[in-house]
């Protein structure tokens, strides 16, 4: 496991000692079941929001509550520890609930980004970063991936898949 990857319980200890070293929190999160390149580039522009990058990325729990039966495709730790090999994250926290509200609770970052399928105005937790006294930035290229379309190109260039014996 990834020295990246923090407990959920901790969340809130690591917003401390960040913000008392005087650091910028931005906070990003996401299933990411299949780390392709908008993901990339959505942590990436996260990243510029603040001097340190916390990602939430959802439970497996969370993600077939969001995304439906058969669903996560990759388990939870497997994308975390993805998620923490990217350069530009620092940290990275699961997390079992439907939204980021939690953690945003928790980690007080200064700046929650959400990617371009967003506005500032559609953010669901955009009241709790407003209460925290935070922002919300959107950020990332136009959203043209998804996990979604690369199964679906997959299933249209190879049909059903099975597994080797």
């Amino acid at each position: 496991m990834s020295a990246k990857i923090i407990p959920r319980e901790e969340a809130g200890a690591l917003g401390e000692r960040l913000r008392g070293r005087g650091l910028r929190i931005a906070f990003a999160n996401g299933c990411f079941e299949l780390l392709h390149v908008g993901h990339v580039r959505y942590l990436q522009g996260a990243k510029e929001q603040g001097d340190v990058l916390v990602v939430g990325v959802n439970s497996d729990r969370s993600v077939g509550g969001l995304k439906g039966p058969g669903r996560p495709l990759v388990p939870a730790e497997a994308r975390a520890q993805l998620v923490a090999a990217l350069e530009c994250v620092d940290y990275v926290v699961v997390f079992d609930d439907l939204t980021a509200e939690g953690v945003l609770r928790a980690l007080r970052p200064h700046v929650h980004c959400k990617g371009t399928d967003y506005t500032e105005e559609t953010v669901p937790e955009r009241h709790i970063m407003a209460e925290l006294g935070g922002s919300v930035r959107i950020v990332g290229d136009v959203k043209d991936h998804s996990t979604r379309d690369i199964l679906a190109e997959i299933a249209r260039r190879f049909g059903t898949l099975t597994r080797d014996k």
